[in-house]
């Protein structure tokens, strides 16, 4: 390949970073909390060229400016644009874009993979929690329940080139450049079978653009600017977090429930069937509750007619196992209901008891009066 014979006249590396930061946010208030600071620049995400009726978010999530920083490559020192994108369900999607202008394609490469070092899965944390404590300490009254620590997130890195400086199309553009060097981080040559998984998700609508999505990274040629590929990947990843919050979250509360179900049986008649009808309420506030919650991320991005987005959209869905993810937080929804039915069939059962007891005393103590009488 004669990859160093190509430039990438403009482009884009993205690294992102997503947290679970609270149940819900208002979104409105956020944005108004914002808005009161001085020099915070904001505004409610939309796709740039997608018709609305094709592709839209269920609920526009907000986008907050947090300015720039001097980050390090290696031994370079660029300019980085800092932002975040907050979702009503919960999520802080942070983002980390370094604009990129007539460079060789083989350092296009190096400066992904130094981006990777510096802010990807294996750098320290603090910057990124640093920069979500800059946005929490700000919109902290429009969360509700607010996470006390970072302890769900996913990390994700984009490397957009925009233009060449050459006309290419994408068939072109494969057959130039390495891109498994760029979608694996690797430095040694990969297997040929390790090269057709990586590059099997591959999409192109127009001759001259490419999406080539992988677990955690993806690589898009884009002359039109179109951001809307980024956008929907993004998405996907904040499904992931949420899901993952959920699933982890039912884990932790089926055990406990067993729990409290054996200390309700375990209790005096007289207090069973209260103590079984308080553990079914709290049961199905907790079913409601994620109920509500899983429909709105499952519905946070609505893709009926634009069919090449959605393909990318469902393909990362698949890729970041968001489905598996939903489906293992319905079966643990389903076995808390029907945990819930059968406390409440027992709580009834049990103060049926207590009702027939009651009256078989009553009758008794009526006939001890009758018998006292004579």
């Amino acid at each position: 390949m004669t990859s160093a014979t190509i430039k990438v006249a403009a482009g884009e590396l993205t690294a992102l970073r997503l947290f679970d930061i609270a149940y819900t946010v208002d979104l409105s208030h956020a944005e108004q909390l914002w808005a009161a600071r001085p020099g915070l620049a904001f505004s409610r995400s939309r796709l740039t060229s997608t018709p609305a009726k094709a592709v839209t978010f269920g609920v526009a999530p907000l986008r907050l400016q947090l300015g720039e920083t001097a980050l390090t490559l290696d031994s370079r020192t660029v300019t980085a644009d800092l932002s975040v994108r907050i979702y009503d369900f919960g999520v802080a999607a942070l983002a980390v874009r370094i604009q990129v202008g007539d460079q060789d394609w083989d350092d296009f490469v190096a400066d992904f993979n130094a981006l990777d070092r510096a802010v990807g899965h294996g750098a320290p944390i603090d910057f990124w929690t640093d920069l979500l404590q800059r946005v929490k300490d700000i919109i902290l009254p429009a969360l509700d329940r607010p996470a006390t620590h970072a302890k769900l997130e996913e990390d994700y890195l984009i490397a957009t080139v925009q233009r060449l400086d050459e006309p290419m199309d994408a068939t072109a553009l494969q057959s130039r450049v390495d891109l498994t060097a760029l979608l694996s981080g690797e430095k040694r040559p990969l297997s040929s079978d390790s090269q057709r998984e990586l590059l099997s998700r591959s999409f192109s609508y127009y001759a001259d653009d490419l999406v080539v999505l992988t677990w955690d990274r993806t690589f898009i040629y884009e002359p039109r600017l179109d951001s809307d590929v980024a956008d929907v990947i993004e998405v996907a990843n904040a499904q992931l977090v949420e899901f993952r919050y959920y699933d982890t979250l039912l884990d932790e509360e089926l055990p406990r429930m067993y729990e409290r179900v054996e200390n309700a049986r375990g209790a005096a008649s007289l207090l069973a069937s209260r103590r079984f009808a308080y553990l079914a309420r709290r049961l199905y506030t907790l079913v409601a509750e994620v109920t509500e919650l899983t429909e709105r991320v499952d519905n946070a991005l609505q893709v009926t007619e634009d069919v090449y987005l959605a393909r990318v959209y469902s393909t990362a869905l698949g890729l970041f196992r968001v489905p598996t993810l939903s489906a293992s937080v319905d079966r643990k929804l389903a076995i808390i209901r029907d945990t819930y039915a059968a406390l409440y069939e027992e709580a009834s059962s049990r103060r049926a008891e207590l009702l027939e007891v009651a009256i078989v005393l009553l009758i008794m103590l009526e006939i001890a009066i009758m018998l006292l009488q004579r």
